[in-house]
């Protein structure tokens, strides 16, 4: 098995199988093709060389899991999108809703050196823009805000669908990591947090991709299955 280098292909593929690990989806060939929105004969193809390189297994129930290499490998990527977001954001200037597919670009060609160049020019952040921990692992406990109750206090901590799409229209909206609040309406259609003056609507999908601290809190919940497209076509305005 070959472990050293994986491609930048490959990479892509670890990313968002870790995703799927992190949001506590079922880590399967059929999510991994929704969420890159890919043929499943073309994610079956690439799975395969992923098992192949010694990156994943594959069980007798088709469930994907990562081998001790290829968990290293998708941690890696992951921090390093999470860190060059961070720094596009707070360094750079970029706006927020901006830096996540930047970082795309950036994430499969960045050395050690710079890495640590960029940890230290971020200071003592912890998270991307997004809310999401570089340092993965970290991850805060969460219900979707679509779930939570009329009245409830909220602070948004993360966005869990990062389309650049969709994190602009939630920018729009008024909605951003650490934004604190009350749930003012809910109802089939949309969600609305009254908070610092002003009112946050969202619409109920756009809700369900959205995770929040609460109190009082529903019981934690993963997320639906049909929030795995990473773009904002499917999210009505």
């Amino acid at each position: 098995m070959r472990t050293e280098q994986a491609t930048v292909a490959e990479e892509e593929y670890l990313q968002i199988i870790f995703w799927l690990y992190e949001a506590g989806l079922p880590m399967t060939a059929a999510n991994v093709a929704r969420a890159m929105q890919l043929s499943p004969p073309t994610v079956h193809e690439m799975l395969g060389r992923l098992e192949r390189d010694g990156y994943i297994t594959r069980g007798a129930d088709k469930v994907i899991a990562f081998t001790d290499s290829g968990r290293a490998h998708a941690e890696g990527i992951v921090r390093r999108h999470r860190l060059i977001e961070r720094f596009l954001t707070d360094v750079l200037g970029i706006p927020w809703d901006e830096v996540h597919e930047e970082a795309e670009r950036l994430e499969h060609a960045m050395s050690p050196v710079l890495e640590q160049r960029m940890l230290a020019a971020i200071g003592d952040a912890s998270t991307c823009p997004h809310g999401h921990p570089i340092e993965v692992g970290k991850r805060l406990v969460s219900v979707p805000l679509a779930d939570v109750e009329v009245g409830a206090s909220v602070t948004i901590l993360r966005f869990e669908n990062e389309a650049e799409d969709l994190l602009r229209y939630l920018k729009e909206a008024g909605a951003e990591p650490g934004l604190e609040g009350t749930l003012a309406e809910r109802d089939g259609e949309r969600v609305v947090v009254e908070a610092a003056g002003r009112r946050v609507a969202l619409t109920r999908s756009v809700a369900e991709t959205v995770s929040v601290a609460a109190d009082p809190s529903p019981p934690p919940r993963t997320a639906l299955p049909a929030q795995l497209v990473m773009s904002s076509e499917r999210y009505g305005r």
